[in-house]
This record gives C-alpha cells, structure tokens and sequence, in this order.
C-alpha cells in the first residue's frame, strides 16, 4: 500500500509522454535562457530565466491539455502576477504581509483575467522578495524578463508540440455530424445531456484541472465504453468479488459478528489454515 503514494495521479500519464515532457523543459527552458539573455545583449546566461518559468515548464510540457498550460495562461498569468507582486511591494514595506498580500491579489487578478497559472503565484512573490535586481528594475521587470521568457516559452512549446504531433494550444475537438446538419451525433442524442455535466460540476462545487468540454468528452467516450462491455457474454469473473473479506474456521462468533457489522454484509465465507473454503457464517 505504501507505495501506492508513489503512483502518479494525472489520467493518462504514459511513460511517453513523461518523456516528452523531460525532452520538452530541457528544450524549452535552455533556449529560453539562450534567446533571454542574447535579447537582452549579455550574452546566453541562464541569469536571465526567472524561477517560475520552471514550473511553467512543467505545465507546458508535461500537461500541455491543462486550461493552466494554455498560452494566454501562461504569458497572462506570470506577467499580470509579477505586475502585482512589483506593485505590492513598491506600498507595502513589511515583506511578510506583502508576500501574503501579492500571491492573494495574483490569484485574484489572473481569476478575473482567466489566465489562473500556478506559477503566477511565484511570480508575485519574486516581485516582492526579488533582491536587488528586480528592485532596480523596478516595474520593468513584469515584462523584462517575466513576460520575455514567458513568450520564448510558449512559442517553444508550441513549435516542439508540433514535431511531436501533440495537440497545442490545446482546443477540444468537437463532435463531428457526418451527415453535415446542426444536429448533435447520434451517440449523444441519448445519455446524459450537457446541462447535466453543469449541474454534476455544481453540485461537486470543486475546481477541476480539465477544461469543462474535455469532461463531457471523456464521459461520453466512458459511457461507450461502458456500452460494449455490456453487450458482450458476462462472465462470473467480471462481477464476483476480488478483495474478499473472510473469517478463520478458528474466529470466534463476537469476531464473526464484528466483521459482518463493520463490512456491511449478511454472509462471510469460513477458511481453514490453507485459505480454502469450508462453510460460510452470517
């Protein structure tokens, strides 16, 4: 069970694609740094990347489908947060209520500008704890470096998405009407309807990574999936119970009665010392 912690939790994680996404930040962010600093006339160092262009990194390459990674969220985000961490510090003095205040006010200004990117949050606080560079740069720095490598970035990643045939910036692909007319394909004229997706989003009141069309998407392709294995032979071995809860031939009826309780459940099946079955309990 312990290492179940070490499983990734992203739907669809290949092997490929995290390898992709390792070619892909190596890429994107040595180049960015290259083009950064000869944009800037001192030459290629990697002194002209700021941090959170990493973790955009990780956004662009490894979960290019995110509403997170998408290029106005990217560039949007990291410029308008480091804005708002440049300003917040040019009122605010005392740098723990003023790192507190930028990351509050980026989220805020990238949620009314729907360009959320995590990163962003970075961003604002290098705005406010920067050092003396980017106060010396003063309210540059937003577009000078943040918004320059964020533009880099995306354009990086946008041109290695292509060569490896992803689909970036990532736009849901509608369902087609093979015979051309406004109707919705047949396959979703029956099911669920799309004011159900809303309302299941509502009513979970949570904020999901996935744009709200991929989800219906992926339902619908669940839903079909579901469909064809149920029209195929059903076989025991597809409903019978695997994690089986079991009583020793040598519990007592209190352990007996406390497994029922606890599982829920009428009948538990008796083994003997070598896990094979000789009677049940309920």
């Amino acid at each position: 069970m312990a290492f179940r912690l070490f499983v990734p939790i992203l739907a669809g994680a290949t092997l490929r694609e995290r390898l992709l996404a390792c070619i892909g930040a190596t890429i994107g962010i040595a180049l960015t740094g290259v083009i950064s600093g000869l944009a800037m006339g001192n030459g290629p160092h990697v002194a002209m990347l700021v941090a959170p262009m990493g973790a955009s990194a990780v956004l662009l390459f490894a979960v290019p489908s995110s509403p997170l990674a998408q290029p106005w969220s990217i560039i949007g985000g990291n410029t308008i947060s480091a804005l708002v961490g440049v300003t917040v510090a040019h009122f605010v003095h005392n740098p723990v209520i003023a790192s507190g205040l930028a990351v509050a006010l980026a989220i805020a200004a990238m949620s009314f500008t729907r360009s959320l990117h995590p990163p962003g949050g970075a961003a604002a606080l290098t705005g406010v704890l920067g050092g003396p560079a980017v106060i010396s740069a003063g309210f540059l720095f937003p577009f000078v470096p943040v918004a320059l490598n964020s533009i880099i970035l995306v354009t990086l990643g946008f041109l290695f998405h292509k060569l490896s045939r992803r689909n970036y910036p990532h736009v849901p692909q509608p369902a087609a009407n093979s015979h051309g007319t406004a109707d919705r394909p047949p396959a979703e004229r029956v099911g669920f309807r799309p004011e159900d997706v809303d309302a299941a989003l509502a009513a979970l009141d949570e904020t999901f990574d996935i744009d709200r069309d991929d989800i219906e998407r992926l339902l619908r392709q669940v839903e079909l999936q579901a469909m064809v294995r149920a029209h195929r032979t059903l076989l025991c071995r597809d409903i019978m119970s695997r994690d089986v809860i079991s009583m020793s031939e040598s519990a007592t009826a209190d352990e007996a009665r406390k497994q029922l309780l606890d599982h829920n459940t009428r009948t538990l099946p008796v083994v003997d010392a070598e896990a094979r079955l000789v009677g049940a309990v309920g």
